[in-house]
């Protein structure tokens, strides 16, 4: 599904969510995981994308996709706003 324009909203002051434009297979998956500040996660039961900006306990269904090397600066804006999401070089 890569790149992605997703439009990112807070969520629980711990995470932006944004909706995918479709399911990814958790085939192979942990069946749960606790997030680090910079985990870019799948929910699995809403089907929805969660970056996270602040550690998360372990939840059943969150699966980890990647991690953000840098700044979590551009997560911390207000409301909801457009973001480009790529796999890095």
């Amino acid at each position: 599904m890569m790149p992605l324009e997703l439009t990112l909203s807070d969520y629980s002051r711990t995470e932006k969510i944004a909706d995918l434009p479709g399911r990814l297979s958790t085939d192979g998956a942990p069946r749960s995981y606790a997030a680090s500040s910079g985990d870019i996660t799948y929910y699995a039961p809403w089907g929805n994308l969660a970056i996270f900006y602040k550690p998360f306990p372990s939840a059943s269904g969150l699966v980890r996709l990647g991690h953000i090397d840098g700044s979590m600066e551009p997560l911390l804006q207000n409301g909801q706003f457009e973001a480009r999401l790529e796999i890095a070089e």
